[in-house]
């Protein structure tokens, strides 16, 4: 009775079981924990949602604020967190805690540039990550330790790693609008992914 009642939940939701497993795991993945969402409609024409979930934590690993995306990005963030965010920081401050996270679903153009483009945070594929927040409460900013010492060399190859389990990243070095942050997206690209 109570699966049945869950796969009606799931299915008014607009889920189908490769998004909520029959575990109850977040779009089908154990260690992706939150709550299903469903649709989120958009203020203006080519925004929101259409099976949307709210991530709260990836392997243990708690975001900052619950991020509302779908779930193939949802998805490509617990592959980056598992494959690694966590192996890279390692040991460091007790290891990774945490995921400071200043954006994620957001109806807008890119960059909030007037007249651009739906942002793909405006669709649910994108999330912006700011810092790596250790367990005894420091944290690997990007803000702060791009290109310095180990911090910087661990942000650096975090950077790179995103590149395949994301469509888009961008960092310091891709222009003004994320020197504080990478900006990590599912949008697919003709040539591969597209990653500064």
């Amino acid at each position: 009775m109570l699966a049945l009642a869950l796969g009606v939940f799931a299915t008014s939701c607009g889920r189908g079981d490769t998004d909520v497993s029959r575990a109850g795991a977040l779009c089908g993945v154990p260690g992706l924990s939150g709550t299903v969402s469903g649709l989120v409609p958009g203020a203006i024409s080519g925004c929101g949602v259409e099976r949307a979930v709210r991530l709260e934590a990836v392997h243990g690993v708690r975001l900052s604020q619950p991020a509302t995306l779908d779930c193939p990005t949802a998805r490509s963030l617990g592959r980056w967190v598992r494959k690694s965010a966590q192996p890279e920081v390692g040991r460091m401050g007790g290891g990774l805690a945490g995921l400071r996270v200043p954006a994620h679903y957001a109806c807008r153009s890119r960059n909030h540039q007037s007249g651009a483009r739906i942002s793909e945070h405006g669709k649910g594929r994108a999330i912006d990550i700011a810092a790596l927040q250790l367990r005894d409460g420091s944290e690997i900013s990007v803000l702060d330790d791009w290109g310095k010492g180990q911090k910087g060399r661990i942000l650096r190859r975090v950077h790179r790693d995103a590149c395949g389990p994301f469509g888009t990243v961008l960092g310091p070095e891709s222009d003004r609008y994320h020197r504080d942050h990478f900006h990590f997206d599912t949008a697919r690209h003709r040539g591969g992914p597209y990653c500064r």
